[in-house]
């Protein structure tokens, strides 16, 4: 919320005693560190900042009000009086920090960053802002004049630009005025020593406010070490990664500090670089009047991109009351209109803020690790979608080619793919057949095995086919034996007397009964021999064959 305004009727002494209740023009808790000596520098610090804010509101109630003229003219007087004497405090001081400065980084840090913190004057900010970025006696700066008479390709984009960059100051007002001139110098001398960058649009409010209080050439050698130093160049590349990161940081720092704004933002569709873009990219310069941003600006020279994020927290905590009521259009104008005149009356207030807020170094560079990695994917997924594009443009073009250069080819060719597919599926159709009589015969085999006796049925056949077997063999041999003992009765029958033949014996199978054939003639004995011929005969008969041998499927054929 913007600080109550002093009304026209109130006295000089009232705006002063205001000016003392303020909580924020108080030190910052580092001051708890220093020194008594230390201590006293600060307070009268402290107090020139007061006397001037108090005659600044006293010129402006004595102006309002002509009733209280007289006590104005004495308050101011007063005032003034005691301006005076800090004034010259203080130029000693800042003159004993310029000529000692070596000493004072080295041995008196703590008290330069609170000096720096409460603000440098104006008439040492030019070689203390050198001094603070080690910009003095720069070899860069030899190159200048040499610079200005080559030719840029940003030069246009350069003309374009400066004549929005602070078009209310005297010094840049007008197309032909001395600040937009130098201005044009020193943006285009360094998007010549810087080609990667070149120029960017932002950088040259940085650039104004250093035109501000130097001249052109050593404003281009403090520009020169502000982006290699503070992270202005990588913020300002074309491809703005740094922009990226800070973003990033910054995000974390609003979701961890203040959820409830944050999901406030996230409902709104109110993203960070919406707002927070520029803080980084002109710091803050874009945003508050140039007494306030310059404060901020001191203490960058000194601390570097960590006051932003400080800053831009401390004026989300200070307005999240009113921003958690407002739609996006709403939060648009709140940021535009009302948060950059909230600090004109005491810049110190918003400088105690911004060092209340948690600020952690070492989860920043955790986060700016968590970053690159995400970075890193994001590019092997552009660089492959970037590759089958590429891939997919060079097609497109080969076929519009195609059918451009030779449209019977490309008929001819349809009608090939048109001939494959049907051939394709002409063979699908095959191998769906065939594979239908595949399982079929699958099917019929299943049910065939089904049918079959099991193991045991198996088994026990097989062990009756070789009982069978032993058996026949054993009939074969009981065959030869008895074949072997016809031949020898036979030969005995033939040396019996009366035996007019050799005995010929025919084996015919016959699977019921033994048949003998009629005996032949020459077998018989004669009518003279004796009757024991023929009973020897019919003896041999009974003993080869006798009913139920193993020969009995046998006939003898006489």
């Amino acid at each position: 919320m913007a600080s109550p305004a002093v009304s026209p009727d109130s006295s000089s002494h009232e705006a002063l005693s205001s000016v003392h209740s303020a909580p924020a023009c108080s030190p910052t808790s580092d001051s708890e560190n220093l020194s008594p000596d230390e201590l006293e520098l600060l307070a009268k610090l402290e107090e020139q900042n007061r006397l001037l804010e108090a005659d600044s509101k006293s010129m402006r109630s004595m102006n309002g009000s002509r009733r209280n003229s007289g006590s104005s003219l004495v308050s101011s007087s007063s005032a003034s009086s005691n301006l005076s004497h800090l004034e010259e405090d203080t130029w000693i001081l800042w003159g004993r920090i310029v000529n000692e400065w070596d000493e004072w980084r080295k041995k008196k840090e703590k008290l330069l960053k609170e000096l720096i913190r409460k603000g440098i004057p104006h008439h040492f900010r030019a070689i203390v802002w050198q001094l603070l970025c080690s910009a003095t006696d720069m070899p860069v700066k030899n190159q200048y004049s040499e610079l200005l008479k080559m030719s840029s390709p940003c030069e246009k984009l350069i003309r374009r630009d400066i004549a929005r960059t602070y078009p209310e100051h005297e010094f840049f007002k007008g197309q032909d005025s001395l600040g937009q001139e130098v201005l044009f110098n020193v943006m285009k001398a360094y998007s010549l020593v810087d080609r990667e960058v070149g120029y960017c649009q932002g950088s040259a409010f940085i650039v104004g406010l250093l035109l501000m209080q130097m001249p052109e050439e050593e404003a281009f050698c403090v520009f020169v070490r502000l982006m290699q130093e503070y992270r202005l160049r990588e913020l300002f590349k074309p491809s703005m990664a740094e922009l990226g990161l800070c973003i990033y940081q910054f995000e974390y720092m609003l979701q961890e500090q203040l959820p409830e704004l944050n999901i406030h933002f996230r409902s709104q569709s109110f993203l960070t670089s919406m707002y927070a873009s520029s803080w980084f990219l002109t710091l803050f310069l874009t945003t508050f009047p140039l007494p306030v941003a310059t404060r901020i600006f001191d203490i960058f020279m000194y601390e570097g991109l960590e006051i932003v994020f400080r800053v831009g927290m401390a004026l989300l905590q200070f307005n999240q009351a009113e921003l958690v009521q407002l739609d996006m259009e709403g939060m648009s104008q709140y940021f535009q209109k009302v948060i950059p005149h909230q600090f004109d009356s005491c810049p110190d207030k918003l400088i105690l803020r911004a060092f209340q807020v948690k600020y952690n170094p070492k989860k920043m560079k955790r986060l700016e690790k968590e970053y690159a990695a995400i970075k890193n994917k994001e590019m092997e997924e552009q660089i492959e979608i970037k590759r089958l594009r590429t891939e997919n443009r060079l097609l497109k073009q080969r076929i519009e080619t195609l059918e451009k250069g030779n449209p019977r080819f490309s008929e001819e060719f349809v009608t090939h793919l048109e001939t494959e597919l049907e051939q394709s599926r002409l063979r699908e159709s095959e191998t769906l057949g065939a594979l239908k009589e595949m399982q079929d015969k699958v099917l019929d085999m299943e049910k065939r095995n089904s049918l079959l006796p099991d193991e045991d049925n198996v088994v026990r056949l097989q062990e009756e086919l070789q009982a069978l077997a032993l058996r026949e063999a054993e009939a074969v041999k009981s065959l030869t034996e008895l074949q072997q003992q016809v031949k020898d009765l036979s030969d005995n029958v033939w040396g019996l007397p009366g035996c007019q033949g050799p005995l010929l014996a025919t084996w015919i199978p016959c699977p019921h009964t033994w048949v003998p054939s009629q005996p032949h003639e020459s077998l018989l004995p004669s009518s003279g021999s004796s009757s024991g011929h023929l009973d020897l005969l019919l003896a041999i008969y009974v003993l080869c064959w006798p009913p139920g041998s193993p020969l009995g499927h046998l006939g003898l054929l006489f």
